[in-house]
């Protein structure tokens, strides 16, 4: 008689255990934490650079931290060093997400004081990402008008699982042929509470609305 090993079941048990544990520790000293999804270029860590000053000039948001992940390099963790954003990086060697015991091992090497946020920037990728948990708050999942409109009927999962979506490059939208109608219907369908935040990467503009979001979420509003 064959035998069936649970092994995916096991490794997302065993993973998600650590990612609650990583999340209690964080949680008890205020650390607010933030998954950020998208495929690769995406424009994810634009997004970062755009809510960091928000976050430093505001009174009620406290000090941030960034963990940067990528399959290799860490150009972009440099780049957000270059702004004077606290970075440090995860460079998985192949593996197609972040997992708990990732962060786990970066965050023994990081000084996160109390009330700090702590913005996660996984791998890019729609697909792997958005079934593991790794200690987050929320997740936030970043699409583009550069990746054409039917993302969130592809890939619904990812659109499902995260608290929101930032839609970036919508100045090239006609230029790509990006439907954004069709793209909000698609989102609408499997996030139907979830709010849409449409953001320009070179002039920041919509970052306003989605940080005061975030610090609403953050206050348990």
């Amino acid at each position: 008689m064959a035998l069936t090993i649970p092994i995916k079941r096991a490794i997302y048990e065993a993973n998600d255990a650590k990612a609650a544990a990583i999340h209690a520790r964080l949680a008890a000293r205020g650390v607010f934490t933030v998954n950020i999804l998208g495929s690769p270029g995406v424009g994810k860590t634009s997004l970062i650079s755009r809510l960091a000053p928000l976050i430093a000039a505001s009174p009620a948001a406290g000090p941030l931290r960034v963990i940067e992940g990528d399959v290799a390099s860490d150009l972009d963790t440099q780049a957000l060093r270059a702004l004077g954003v606290e970075a440090y990086q995860i460079e998985t060697g192949g593996d197609c997400h972040l997992n708990a015991a990732m962060i786990e091992g970066i965050l023994g090497k990081m000084e996160i004081p109390d009330n700090s946020w702590l913005f996660i920037e996984n791998i890019g990728n729609l697909v792997c990402p958005a079934e593991f948990v790794i200690g987050e708050d929320l997740k936030l999942v970043v699409a583009s008008a550069a990746e054409g409109s039917d993302k969130p009927y592809k890939y619904p999962t990812v659109f499902a699982k995260s608290a929101a979506c930032v839609l970036t490059k919508t100045d090239i939208a006609e230029a790509v042929g990006f439907d954004e109608e069709f793209f909000r219907k698609g989102y609408r369908a499997v996030a139907p509470e979830a709010p849409l935040f449409v953001l320009n990467g070179r002039t920041g503009e919509g970052a306003q609305a989605l940080f005061g979001w975030m610090l609403g979420i953050r206050a348990g509003g």
